[in-house]
């Protein structure tokens, strides 16, 4: 159905800044929620921030608010993951989810297509 596509990882030093973008097809992009989760290395997928249909309602891990700020662009089809002061811990594989629902969420189970992944990785 939905297909996303990420960009904008790579290699950053400790305490510097990326940003993430999550492309999206389809005429009704407007309509869903999206999330940012991220994979690392010898752990689980975890939750980082989520965004509803709207762009009015968000939502971050504890683990990167006050540096990570998810936005979207309705008329470019497109999410974007802000990262500011990274630290080596944010190295990780990072994922868009789409939620056909709307809402913003955290949980895996209200996403249902996801992206393939960009490489996050920060230095020390």
């Amino acid at each position: 159905q939905v297909q996303v596509v990420e960009s904008g990882g790579g290699l950053v030093q400790a305490g510097g800044s990326l940003r993430l973008s999550c492309a999206a097809s389809g005429r009704t992009f407007s309509r869903y929620g999206m999330g940012w989760f991220r994979q690392a290395p010898g752990k689980e997928r975890e939750f980082v921030a989520a965004i509803n249909w709207s762009g009015g309602t968000t939502m971050a891990a504890d683990s990167v608010k006050g540096r990570f700020t998810i936005s979207r662009d309705n008329a470019k089809n497109t999410v974007y993951l802000q990262m500011n002061s990274l630290k080596p811990e944010d190295t990780a594989v990072y994922y868009c989810a789409v939620n056909l629902r709307g809402s913003s969420s955290d949980s895996l189970g209200d996403y249902q297509s996801w992206g393939q992944g960009t490489q996050v990785t920060v230095s020390s």
